[in-house]
């Protein structure tokens, strides 16, 4: 069986030890977006409330030499270079397919909060007002990048920002909190901080290979639902992503969010709709 991943077909054997990661890139228009920090943390539990729904995305950029996956084409696979990385600027990458939607306005690039991201770009959904904010974080810090999304989901990371003339709260401050990559828990060990009870509803996308299972370990317990993981090895692109929120923002269930995102995924994969359902869960188990 070949499996087509961005632009490229690979035998489902090599996708298999490559797919614990995702997603794309292009030119930003308009005029960049405003950002600030505040000069200090906000108390935990996070109680201000966001003016908008918040989907704060955290993408590990795909990497050849630092994760453990059979490796891509370099430059897909390098993990310093963003705008031609598998997982956010080649063809169906977080940036590149947002950028394109038509259901999401680009507000351009933030200011990276830390050195371990290398871009950050945030995007206005038409419909509904929401506010997406995707990280790109270097390959090489995939397990920072993992530790963050433990923390949002903890509810023990939050960080406050502004765009445009409002302000918002990131992280633990989110409605939807994403992760797209390569499993790193299939090369090392983490665990989730200690839950802080939840002022707010938070729910967990994780878009990598059996998410499910190794994730699901440390985040069961925490205060965020869960509304996307996976059960196999499986092609972590941004569609998936795109259309699962799609259908959530637009108030349907987190069943119909998930049908979504199968659907999503045949197309894309050129799979049918029942193979695409057997690689999706909505379940931390």
């Amino acid at each position: 069986m070949m499996i087509r991943v961005s632009n490229f077909l690979l035998p489902a054997i090599a996708l298999a030890a490559i797919l614990g990661a995702a997603c794309g890139l292009s030119i930003l228009s308009g005029a960049p977006a405003q950002t600030r920090k505040s000069p200090t943390p906000l108390p935990t539990p996070v109680t201000t409330k966001n003016p908008d729904t918040v989907v704060h995305v955290i993408v590990a950029l795909c990497d050849n030499e630092n994760q453990g996956i059979v490796p891509v084409p370099a430059k897909l696979g390098n993990g310093e270079d963003p705008s031609r990385n598998l997982y956010w600027g080649a063809a169906f990458g977080v940036k590149t397919y947002f950028s394109k939607s038509s259901s999401w306005t680009s507000l351009g690039e933030l200011k990276a909060p830390k050195d371990e991201i290398l871009e950050r770009i945030a995007f206005r959904h038409k419909k509904t007002g929401a506010l997406l904010v995707a990280d790109a974080y270097r390959g090489a810090d995939i397990k920072t990048a993992i530790e963050d999304y433990f923390s949002f989901a903890a509810g023990s990371g939050a960080e406050p920002i502004v765009v445009g003339e409002k302000e918002y709260v990131l992280g633990a401050g989110a409605k939807y909190i994403a992760y797209i990559g390569h499993n790193g828990l299939m090369d090392f060990d983490l665990s989730a901080p200690k839950s802080i009870p939840a002022s707010r509803e938070r729910k967990g996308i994780v878009l990598a290979c059996y998410s499910g299972k190794y994730f699901g370990k440390a985040l069961k317990d925490t205060e965020t639902a869960p509304l996307l993981v996976t059960r196999q090895f499986m092609a972590p692109e941004a569609y998936s992503l795109h259309d699962a929120l799609e259908s959530s923002l637009d108030g349907k269930s987190d069943e119909a969010a998930f049908e979504a995102a199968a659907a999503a995924y045949a197309r894309y994969q050129r799979i049918s709709v029942k193979a695409a359902k057997g690689v999706f869960s909505n379940s931390w188990n």
